[in-house]
């Protein structure tokens, strides 16, 4: 129900060459949906990490597949650490993003593979990618390279825009600061699939932004709760919070003149709406409740 389990695929597949017999991950959610999934599916015991105040729709997805779920108490910077610490541990356990992390983010290419094929192999003019590790988006620039230098695909390589919420957004400060290094942060934000403080790919994210052409941008949360709708109203796509975040950025984007609006434009949902209801909950709902007459409706909705 989100890209990680393109990545999760790759990953699972690695692990079990290697010899590892248990599956685990650190996550803010979407991995850890994926990971309980794959693991389950191939019949090997799986342990996932999450921070305590991860949305409910997300622990139960996770819950359900019968994984081992821990919640930390802690960002998941924090639960991060933990993850890395019970690597060095448990010489069986594949944390796919720790210690299989490599493969784990080769996965992320099919985003780029796939987004070529669908345009009959051809390249965007320019990409909208959400940032929370970055992995991400830069793998997905590979992606574009290896098409590129094998000559199945048209055109130049895209232009890359990388999407935060305010509440995390290191890389998307660091990119308006001019700096090459990301300074970490303390996450604040609904976006939780992309609240990570400290991202491990942050400086490739501000290097591949910045050699295409592109940019790294920032909007806040109430942003990303109309991102979403605006993309379910217009699209029929219910949209995860981190879509909500890249639809807003781009609408940003735009108002700023930074990316140019008759270019073919690819952004990536990156996952569904089912698992963050709370983010939305407050903003829809009924027109009204009516008795169960015509005269009720009519009072309700005139112009209909």
């Amino acid at each position: 129900h989100s890209f990680k389990d393109r990545v999760v695929a790759v990953a699972l597949a690695a692990a079990r060459e290697l010899g590892f017999t248990v599956l685990a991950c650190p996550s803010t959610g979407n991995l850890a949906n994926a990971v309980a999934a794959a693991a389950a599916r191939a019949g090997i015991r799986s342990f996932v990490f999450i921070p305590s105040d991860l949305e409910q729709q997300k622990v139960v997805t996770s819950a359900v597949y019968g994984t081992t779920l821990v919640a930390v108490e802690g960002n998941y910077d924090d639960v991060n650490r933990l993850a890395s610490e019970l690597a060095g541990q448990h010489e069986d356990w594949a944390f796919v993003n720790v210690n299989v992390r490599p493969y784990y983010a080769e996965g992320s290419k099919t985003l780029g593979y796939e987004t070529a094929e669908q345009l009959g192999w051809r390249l965007p003019g320019q990409v909208v990618i959400p940032v929370a590790s970055g992995a991400q988006l830069v793998k997905v620039d590979k992606a574009f390279g290896e098409l590129t230098k094998l000559g199945l695909v048209e055109g130049e390589r895209p232009t890359i825009f990388g999407a935060q919420a305010e509440g995390c957004s290191p890389v998307s400060a660091a990119f308006k600061d001019g700096h090459n290094v990301v300074k970490p942060v303390r996450p604040d934000t609904i976006a939780k699939s992309l609240a990570i403080g400290n991202p491990a790919d942050g400086p490739y994210v501000l290097d591949v932004t910045r050699r295409t052409g592109g940019a790294v941008e920032d909007v806040t949360d109430g942003e990303v709760v109309e991102g979403i709708r605006l993309l379910a109203r217009t699209e029929g796509i219910f949209a995860e919070t981190a879509g909500g975040v890249t639809v807003a950025v781009l609408a940003k984007l735009l108002r700023d003149g930074k990316l140019d609006p008759d270019a073919d434009t690819v952004i990536f949902n990156t996952g569904e709406g089912l698992k963050t209801l709370d983010a939305v909950a407050p903003v829809v709902g009924p027109a009204g409740t009516i008795a169960p007459t015509t005269e009720a409706f009519r009072a309700l909705v005139p112009e209909a």
